[in-house]
């Protein structure tokens, strides 16, 4: 699978290479050049996966240069019962005919960015080993993300996390998830002023090229495309789980800020 910018400007680049980026080189959103299909027979070989091979099957379609072994050990840590609670991972609730109720907050944080988070930690680690790199993550947060992301990397060898947050803006439960952390990778920076204020500062940095190459920095948010695929599991997870043939067909509503969420939702129909 190759990677190219909106923008046009990059070469084709494989799932490993734009990874640990972000935004392409030209400013653009890193995409996969095409969305595989799925077709009835794998659908149906799909249904009764438990939450960690479907994630393995579906990622390994944007990400076949990475070992299939290496791939599939990754995604059963990452969708453990002791990382999520269950085995279920993101399991549905019946509100009543017809509607449902997909939890996706079973993580360590409560927050459903915990979903592709566990699995990008993983992902970043074992990259930054085969290649003997490292890796400085810039973010901001007006909460929930920041500290999804601190626990998703904390203790990951070659990542540290730099991570600006609005000084006394956030809730106390969330600004306690992320300043009691205390391992030697994670940076918690408090910026005077609203979230648009830290969110300013990380786009200047992602704006200058030279200064994101020379100080190996990347990012966790929603432009990373690895989040994003993470995130196209659990539709089909939900949509097994709400039906009981493939023939069936749901509605998905979706709140989302950035448009990540529901991204993913697109990319799964």
């Amino acid at each position: 699978m190759n990677y190219l910018s909106t923008r046009g400007g990059m070469p084709p680049a494989r799932f490993c290479d734009i990874l640990l980026g972000g935004l392409a080189p030209d400013g653009g959103l890193v995409m996969p050049e095409r969305y595989p299909q799925v077709d009835a027979d794998t659908l149906a070989a799909w249904r009764n996966l438990p939450y960690p091979e479907l994630a393995f099957e579906i990622v390994r379609l944007y990400a076949d240069d990475i070992a299939p072994d290496d791939l599939r050990a990754m995604t059963a840590a990452a969708y453990s019962a002791e990382v999520f609670g269950s085995t279920e991972v993101t399991p549905l609730s019946s509100l009543g005919e017809g509607l449902h109720l997909l939890h996706l907050s079973n993580g360590p944080t409560l927050a459903f960015k915990d979903i592709a988070m566990q699995l990008l930690g993983r992902l970043f680690e074992h990259v930054l080993a085969r290649d003997a790199r490292e890796l400085n993550i810039l973010g901001a947060t007006s909460g929930d993300t920041g500290s999804a992301a601190e626990y998703a990397m904390r203790g990951r060898r070659g990542v540290r996390v730099f991570m600006l947050s609005p000084y006394g803006r956030m809730s106390p439960f969330q600004a306690a998830q992320m300043y009691s952390l205390a391992d030697p990778n994670i940076y918690n920076i408090a910026v005077p002023g609203v979230f648009d204020d830290a969110q300013d500062m990380v786009k200047a940095v992602s704006n200058d090229l030279a200064f994101k190459n020379r100080f190996a920095i990347g990012t966790v948010n929603s432009i990373n495309w690895a989040r994003v695929v993470a995130q196209v599991v659990y539709y089909f997870k939900g949509y097994f789980a709400a039906t009981r043939a493939n023939d069936q067909r749901v509605s998905f509503t979706v709140p989302s800020g950035n448009f990540g969420n529901v991204l993913a939702g697109h990319i799964a129909r």
